[in-house]
């Protein structure tokens, strides 16, 4: 814990968590994506299963987490990019009810919807231990790739190789 408490002091990026959700395993790569429900933060309902037949990121973060909020223009660039190709994003914000305004205001600068995770009305990945987190679900609804929390983020590079072969798209590089 205590090197936890220096790598955030200095600015580093894993970020430990607590939430009123249940700390469930985390969904296991192979597996079948777990429920996903509740409003997005514009007050749109919001369920992981009627994406099925598409591929989707879920991205956990919080609006006081500097690697989420580096990774967010790298997940906008590539949900605006492919979005026409079947792909979509749902940000998951693990911010507390108090700082719901942080977070509204943070996602309006982007494309993707997102939701806060105490509003969800079902949440089969439960509270995650650390952001940010990311995980891609095939057009199957499986599992098929888990990113953990890193100083910067999940990268562009890392999201060609994980997705775009779920989209059947050649890398643009």
């Amino acid at each position: 814990m205590r090197a936890s408490l220096a790598r955030m002091a200095m600015g580093g990026a894993i970020v430990v968590i607590t939430a009123c959700w249940p700390a469930f395993a985390a969904p296991s790569v192979g597996a079948p994506a777990p429920a996903l429900t509740g409003p997005e933060l514009d007050g749109r309902a919001f369920d992981l299963s009627a994406w099925r037949g598409k591929t989707v990121i879920v991205n956990f973060w919080a609006s006081w987490c500097a690697p989420c909020r580096h990774e967010m223009p790298v997940l906008n660039a590539f949900y605006q990019r492919y979005h026409g190709r079947g792909l979509e994003v749902i940000g998951i914000s693990t911010d507390r009810p108090r700082d719901r305004d942080d977070a509204v205001r943070i996602i309006q600068a982007f494309s993707y919807p997102a939701a806060l995770m105490r509003d969800l009305t079902a949440n089969g990945f439960g509270a995650p231990g650390a952001i940010p987190v990311t995980y891609v679900i095939d057009s199957s609804g499986v599992v098929r790739t888990s990113f953990s929390p890193t100083e910067n983020g999940v990268t562009e590079e890392q999201l060609d190789q994980a997705v775009l072969p779920l989209l059947g798209v050649a890398p643009l590089k």
